[in-house]
């Protein structure tokens, strides 16, 4: 049983990582739905909690179907940090979470995110900071190094784990990386077999197939892994990978029906928790991984990804459901 403190997550949990625009309310019902066992919010900025800006708080918003679930937080001054991780616990969360893995410019150049691993002392004071700031467990989610020649992540483990965290998530990649090439699996690996580590390592990257999942989780010996972008649109993931871990087979690709219910599902909560405009667009990077494979599509593509009425977005789900009944049938 992988427990973080005294939350139990089962023998080998499926985490849904925290994605910008992605991992918000309406799509952790969905993941949660088909099997993920931790969810976590996008990331907070930390100066946007403490100055109570809109957008900020409003990534605080947990519900309780979704539990147990994390909150996280960037930034890059001490003292915002804390006062951060003091307004995610008011939020009443079961962990609190670090972001030190973000690589965009605009957070990882001003020293948070991934940036924060080019002055270990200062992320280690962070850390401890913010452990002794909430009651919560707080866990980190990080990347290997900034680049090749700065991958200290045996330290960096070492350094948490000392300060109080209570398990740490390792993207396979430096900030260098971005998202281009393979995940390095073998540092997190390393990581997870170091006589003094003690908490849970959970490996994050590239986990894109049940096939695959299996194969890390024997090869690497994680705790449990992270997936991200292969469950945009395609919440599915979590329970495949738990069914093909189980019994070595695969379950049934989602049907049209299926698959169409749970896209009016997300687009609905989607609409309830944003503003109309928001919701709608930010359904869109959805749209392509709900419907991948099926021929012709383009034209239905283009119109999901083009209207801006409610009412039009499910009058075309209904379409799809009809038109391409048939379609993961016969695949």
């Amino acid at each position: 049983m992988v427990k973080i403190a005294d939350i139990e997550l089962g023998d080998f949990p499926l985490l849904l990582a925290p994605m910008e625009d992605v991992s918000d309310p309406p799509f952790r019902a969905v993941c949660k739905e088909n099997g993920a066992d931790l969810m976590y919010t996008e990331f907070i900025s930390s100066e946007g909690l403490i100055r109570h800006a809109e957008k900020s708080v409003q990534k605080l918003d947990i519900y309780d179907y979704e539990r147990p679930i994390g909150i996280q937080i960037f930034g890059d001054k001490i003292e915002s940090m804390r006062q951060a991780a003091a307004i995610a616990e008011s939020a009443e969360p079961e962990i609190v979470d670090i972001n030190y893995g973000c690589p965009v410019k605009k957070v990882a150049c001003k020293g948070a995110g991934a940036g924060i691993l080019l002055d270990l002392p200062k992320m280690q004071q962070m850390t401890d900071e913010i452990v002794k700031q909430v009651s919560l467990p707080v866990t980190v989610k990080t990347r290997l190094g900034w680049d090749d020649s700065t991958i200290k992540i045996i330290e960096v483990a070492k350094r948490l784990q000392d300060v109080g965290i209570k398990a740490l998530t390792i993207h396979g990649r430096t900030r260098k990386q971005m998202y281009k090439g393979e995940a390095n699996w073998e540092f997190i690996s390393e990581v997870k077999h170091h006589p003094d580590i003690h908490i849970p390592i959970f490996g994050n990257g590239d986990i894109d197939s049940p096939e695959k999942a299996l194969d890390y989780k024997n090869r690497y010996g994680v705790d449990g892994i992270m997936i991200g972008r292969a469950s945009i649109g395609y919440p599915w993931i979590f329970n495949e990978i738990k069914h093909f871990m189980k019994t070595g087979e695969h379950l049934p690709a989602p049907d049209m029906d299926e698959r169409v219910a749970t896209a009016k599902k997300h687009l609905e909560f989607s609409l309830e928790w944003k503003n109309e405009r928001q919701g709608i667009y930010e359904m869109r990077r959805h749209y392509t991984n709900y419907f991948r494979g099926i021929p012709n599509f383009k034209p239905f593509r283009q119109r999901l990804v083009e209207s801006e009425n409610p009412a039009e977005l499910f009058d075309l789900l209904d379409q799809i459901s009809v038109e391409f009944a048939d379609a993961y049938a016969m695949a």
